[in-house]
């Protein structure tokens, strides 16, 4: 049984069965010392580096009242120079990337939990109870609203035509983005027991690509809401419902002809863009999540172990291993470097070539729960606190 890791994931965890949440029962499962029992990982205590960059920071603010929950969708968005970022308490804002001044501010009376997602006309954001609400990128003014099923937990994206949301029950929605109304519903069964927290789909021209819960991924045509095709990333395997959790809680990436997705517990997979054929598939469990850049792909696995693999073959180039237990965000590529937060607060700067660390700073004394976001020269980072920075180096 795969027990050495679950304790950190019982948060977010729930039992999908009449719309409960996580039961007593279940909690007595990992509670219960016995020899299945389920241990809380130890976070790796953090070793001496010799700095080989020196990180700087350019300006930090503080944007509300934050969030602890890893499994809401709160990524700050960076589209032409500008930040879009939400907070858990309602708070919407567009911000000067350089500066850090706000463009507007705008408070909503949601539990924002998932987004924003952008466009060059549109921001759009999902709440704890399915409402979306899209506003305009220019002044923050509200242009729509529209509802899903569920509470979102995913970041919906945006063409110039279409706004594509994933909702916690497991039906995806195609929404107009002139007015919001609903063009089509795509639904996959959830299964008993799922992880909190759920994948956000991807566009690409005019299919857009989601993961759900049972391991399925799904390529559907926008204008349609036809099936093209779909493949199994995973299949449930194991006697308890704990053994048998796949989700895809990751994003899947779409890099030239090809996607790329990974389930918990299940399988890390290269599957052919046009035919949804695997081609090639590792043992890399993962929920967190990844990135590709021309020649590799940055995977964090549930031990908080980073893996740097080739796109290509699947073979692995390095492993990092010493951020061990330290609940690591999904790695973000700066430069000639991969860059991840952990859950004391830093940011830990890794070489993209033979994956030894650059640098590390502590930015905050909460988690890094969301992963930064780059553009060629700044980092900019989210902390749990509501802190958002930007960082240089040189």
């Amino acid at each position: 049984m795969r027990f050495s890791y679950y304790s950190f994931l019982l948060s977010c965890l729930c039992v999908v069965i009449s719309g409960c949440t996580v039961t007593n029962s279940l909690k007595n499962v990992f509670n219960k010392k016995s020899e299945n029992s389920i241990e809380a990982p130890l976070i790796t205590p953090l070793q001496d580096i010799e700095a080989r960059i020196k990180i700087i920071k350019i300006w930090s603010k503080n944007i509300g009242k934050g969030f602890q929950d890893e499994s809401l969708k709160l990524h700050p968005a960076y589209i032409s120079g500008q930040i879009f970022v939400a907070d858990l308490s309602g708070d919407l804002l567009g911000i000067d990337a350089n500066t850090g001044n706000n463009i507007w501010k705008h408070h909503t009376d949601l539990t924002i939990t998932g987004g924003p997602g952008v466009s060059q006309k549109l921001i759009v954001i999902g709440s704890e109870d399915g409402d979306i609400f899209a506003y305009s990128r220019e002044n923050g003014e509200l242009v729509w609203t529209s509802k899903v099923s569920s509470e979102v937990l995913s970041v919906p994206q945006i063409n110039d035509s279409f706004v594509v949301v994933r909702a916690g029950d497991g039906k995806l929605f195609c929404l107009n983005a002139e007015n919001g109304k609903h063009v089509w519903i795509h639904d996959v069964p959830v299964p008993a027991l799922t992880l909190r927290g759920t994948s956000s789909p991807t566009i690409v021209g005019d299919i857009v690509i989601a993961g759900f819960d049972d391991g399925r991924l799904v390529a559907i045509e926008l204008n349609t809401g036809k099936v093209v095709w779909e493949t199994n990333v995973s299949l449930a395997s194991g006697r308890s419902q704990l053994e048998r959790i796949i989700d895809i809680d990751s994003d899947p990436i779409v890099a030239g002809k090809d996607v790329y997705a990974s389930t918990f517990q299940g399988h890390f997979a290269t599957i052919a863009l046009e035919s949804g054929n695997i081609v090639w598939t590792r043992d890399i469990f993962s929920h967190v999540g990844f990135v590709v850049d021309e020649e590799n792909i940055y995977i964090t696995d549930e031990k908080s172990y980073v893996w740097c693999i080739e796109r290509l073959t699947g073979t692995v180039v390095w492993q990092q291993k010493d951020l061990s237990g330290r609940m690591v965000t999904k790695s973000t590529i700066i430069g000639n470097f991969v860059v991840v937060g952990d859950t004391e607060g830093y940011l830990h700067w890794i070489d993209k070539n033979d994956g030894q660390f650059i640098a590390r700073k502590k930015i905050s004394k909460n988690a890094i729960l969301v992963p930064p976001i780059a553009t060629p020269d700044i980092l900019y980072t989210y902390s749990s606190d509501g802190t958002l920075s930007a960082y240089t180096y040189h």
